[in-house]
């Protein structure tokens, strides 16, 4: 597999090898993304003009668009610059005019000369009872007529392309398409009833009416399925890959889970329970566990967490559990230390603060097996942290954490399993698409007595309400959040936007009552201005979104967020989330600047009338699209050209489980569809799956 297969050279060489590209074009084009014969092959039209022959303009109701044989008369050219130059002609039915604006005479009598016989098409519409077509798109003489498609494609555009370039570009890159090997299952391709891919790319870019354009068309289908596969193949690999380095057999015995139930105030839920049951099947088994549990805010992923690492325990071993903050980190522990302890198992927390003999006497427990669960952050993979036998590592908050990171993991606990937590709901396409080389655990109930939020929306206008509001919650002994917008990109200026606003409340509050955190602060500082309001020390504390990720005051029942309209779905689920977490009522005000825009008023709205995250972020997804919704840079989830994440997530999941399928059958990728699916790879540049083939 060492390069690209010669096969696919065509489609990789230079764009102005293509007709009529010249190096002028080509910069053009890189513009919209297209760098070479291959990305131009992927840019389908996206919708088409009818030009089939009509016998005479009057066959059609006008305005529209005609393509008509017509006898060229006389030349009326214009009586000042800049006005209509006319051709009277005639099709088999009626006269009517061609009309040119700054048009050059002696071009016009050279092109449509008077008597001769000429293919025009262009859009026709009617101007006091006469037919006029302004510009033809196309003239040409009768015996060229096959030049024009009876259903002309269009491509998008960019400036200094035309569509005939384009056009020319397109077709000049189809007539050197390959013949592939075929990389579908068969079943599913007679099932699906899909063209081969020669096929199915020539008929995209040939598209006889709206039913082609369609992306449930099967050529269009079966091109998008081949998007996904790819995508699925690779992260098919990098699953293999982590499964691949073998496991370890962890079997639950159950005695430490039963104690830990047994201390429980409340019973788990339905889901956790299930994922409770899947995770100790998983780390049963020989092969690694590469899984993600999915939970919704307070939908209790710290218990099943805590239930996944005593059956490392109960099988003898250690287990670790990650988090990317100090902060973060210090609140799981505090949250699984009693529950441990009440099983009688040793628990203890490794972070960057442990430094000289304390941090040296943690190794050491550590490395002779004394310490069953540790929790961190990212300190406890450092070059000098030895477990005595890591059965199992948890990794808190996904978003920084995308397949590569998953397959370095893999690397330092040799053998242990991984289960990946993310707070974050995330729609089915999506999850498949980010993660779908883990299985899936989903937590989709909240636990008994959660107490529901008030979510109310608020304008700006009635900011002194608000502060008044707060003033005599704050004097009740309750703690609130203000979450100021980050409105601007530069830090400065949401700084300052964050400490006018501690200062006004602060004014109107009382000194000491007001606590501020925002991202420019020096971490110790962040931690000290947490820690006090999580103490209950000040009652108020000013925000920019730093809180959003996982920090628990369960005091705290009311949370402020301003200029909510700016913010995404996701993120004002995630923020809102933040209160609700102890025994009492929790109100959060979404305080918005008027007027509100459709866009804005709907997401607001969404988030009054409804709790559940999952049903949000597949609002969110309606909204905003894929693209935007995951920000594709950071979540390793490719661009696709022709597959469409929202409306065709079905074939994704059939993608996912062929993908498998393909890999437990051929896991290096030699037989015949193995060799087709590395071609595929390839042309689809998936070179992060072509180098997982290669070392392996």
């Amino acid at each position: 597999m060492s390069g690209r297969p010669e096969i696919l050279f065509p489609l990789f060489a230079e764009l102005t090898t293509l007709d009529g590209v010249g190096p002028k074009t080509a910069q053009h084009m890189a513009q919209i993304a297209i760098e070479k014969p291959r990305d131009l092959l992927f840019l389908l039209p996206y919708s088409g003009v009818d030009r089939q022959r009509r016998e005479s303009v009057l066959d059609v109701t006008l305005p529209d668009v005609v393509t008509v044989e017509v006898l060229v008369g006389s030349h009326r050219p214009a009586r000042n610059r800049g006005g209509a130059y006319r051709i009277t002609v005639e099709d088999g039915r009626t006269a009517f005019q061609l009309v040119f604006f700054h048009a050059k005479g002696d071009y016009l009598k050279r092109v449509l000369p008077e008597g001769s016989r000429r293919l025009v098409s262009g859009r026709v519409e009617l101007f006091d009872g006469v037919p006029q077509m302004v510009h033809p798109e196309h003239i040409l003489p009768p015996e060229e007529a096959a030049d024009i498609p009876a259903y002309e494609p269009v491509y998008a555009l960019t400036s200094g392309v035309t569509l005939r370039t384009m056009t020319k570009a397109a077709q000049s890159v189809l007539a050197r398409v390959p013949e592939l090997e075929e990389w579908i299952d068969p079943g599913q391709k007679a099932q699906a009833k899909w063209p081969d891919w020669h096929e199915a790319i020539t008929a995209a870019h040939a598209p006889e009416g709206l039913k082609d354009l369609a992306a449930t068309s099967p050529a269009r289908e079966r091109l998008a399925y081949d998007e996904f596969f790819a995508h699925q193949v690779t992260l098919a690999l990098a699953r293999s890959r982590l499964q691949r380095a073998k496991g370890i057999i962890s079997e639950a015995n159950g005695r430490l889970q039963g104690r830990v139930l047994k201390a429980l105030p409340y019973r788990p839920t339905g889901a956790q329970h299930r994922a409770i049951e899947e995770i100790t099947a998983d780390m049963a088994t020989p092969l690694r566990m590469n899984r993600l549990l999915q939970g919704d805010v307070g939908a209790g992923k710290t218990l099943v967490a805590l239930m996944a690492m005593l059956v490392a325990v109960e099988a003898g071993g250690q287990a670790v559990m990650m988090a990317p903050t100090e902060i973060l980190a210090r609140q799981h522990m505090e949250g699984l230390k009693p529950l441990a302890e009440s099983a009688g198992v040793v628990i203890e927390i490794l972070t960057g603060r442990d430094k000289g003999k304390e941090r040296r006497l943690k190794l050491e427990a550590l490395a002779r097996g004394d310490i069953h669960i540790l929790v961190g952050t990212h300190a406890v993979f450092q070059q000098d942290v030895h477990f005595a036998d890591l059965r199992l590592a948890i990794i808190d908050e996904q978003h920084r954490f995308g397949v590569r990171q998953r397959l370095e993991l893999g690397k330092k606990g040799e053998g242990a399993d991984v289960l990946v937590m993310t707070a974050t709901p995330i729609p089915r396409s999506l999850a498949l698409a980010q993660y779908g080389d883990m299985d899936v655990s989903i937590l989709d109930e909240k636990p008994p007595g959660r107490q529901p939020i008030k979510t109310a929306l608020v304008s700006t206008s009635r900011m002194d309400e608000v502060v008044g509001h707060l003033r005599k919650a704050v004097s009740e002994g309750k703690q609130a959040y203000w979450v100021c917008p980050l409105v601007d990109e530069s830090e400065s200026v949401d700084l300052a936007a964050a400490e006018e606003r501690f200062k006004h409340l602060r004014a109107a509050l009382g000194e000491g009552v007001v606590g501020l955190v925002h991202g420019q602060m020096p971490p110790a500082e962040k931690d000290a201005a947490m820690a006090a309001f999580q103490k209950g020390e000040a009652s108020v504390l000013v925000a920019t979104t730093v809180i959003e990720v996982g920090v628990d005051v369960p005091n705290a029942t009311i949370m402020v967020i301003e200029r909510a309209e700016i913010f995404g779905l996701a993120q004002l689920h995630q923020l809102r989330g933040r209160v609700g977490r102890g025994s009492q009522a929790s109100t959060c005000l979404l305080m918005y600047q008027a007027p509100l825009s459709e866009n804005g008023e709907k997401r607001l709205t969404t988030l009054r009338e409804s709790e559940d995250g999952f049903q949000i972020a597949q609002t969110d997804l309606e909204m905003r699209g894929a693209g935007d919704l995951i920000g594709t840079a950071q979540s390793g989830v490719p661009r696709f050209r022709i597959a469409d994440l929202e409306g065709q997530a079905a074939l994704m999941a059939v993608a996912q489980s062929d993908a498998r399928k393909l890999l437990s059958d051929d896991p290096t990728l030699e037989s015949p569809r193995g060799q087709a699916a590395r071609v595929l790879l390839w042309l689809m540049e998936q070179d992060q799956a072509i180098r997982l083939i290669t070392v392996g």
